[in-house]
């Protein structure tokens, strides 16, 4: 499997909750590290506390937004590679196209049944 270690980064308790259960429901053998700061998952994954495959990003968020997050860690050689899939309730095309630049590898408008959910996260896990 090419990704085991995740990392989410969502400042909302409730999709959180039901991000986990999503990748629960795949069955796929991950760890999942969950942090509702965009700051605080950069200085963590900045100093090494969080080793990361995959971070799954979302875009509103207090303090730092996930667009600069995501304009921090593509700064970063080392961090530059982890691959970031955004998972926002924005499906603002001009938005889509501002974080595909700032290097976003995929880009998902939250979806509204827990099904689909488990269908996005089996598709990135695959």
């Amino acid at each position: 499997m090419l990704y085991q270690n995740i990392l989410l980064i969502d400042d909302d308790e409730d999709d959180q909750e039901i991000f986990l259960t999503a990748l629960e429901s795949t069955g796929k053998p991950v760890q999942c590290t969950v942090l509702d700061s965009a700051r605080k998952a950069l200085t963590k994954i900045v100093k090494g506390e969080i080793e990361t495959d995959l971070i799954f990003l979302d875009l509103n968020m207090p303090l730092m937004n996930g667009q600069q997050f995501l304009t921090e860690i593509k700064k970063d050689v080392k961090l530059r590679e982890i691959p970031v899939v955004i998972l926002s309730t924005s499906s603002n095309s001009a938005t889509i196209a501002q974080v595909a630049e700032l290097g976003a590898g995929r880009f998902f408008t939250k979806p509204g049944r827990f099904e689909d959910l488990v269908a996005i996260l089996n598709d990135v896990l695959e």
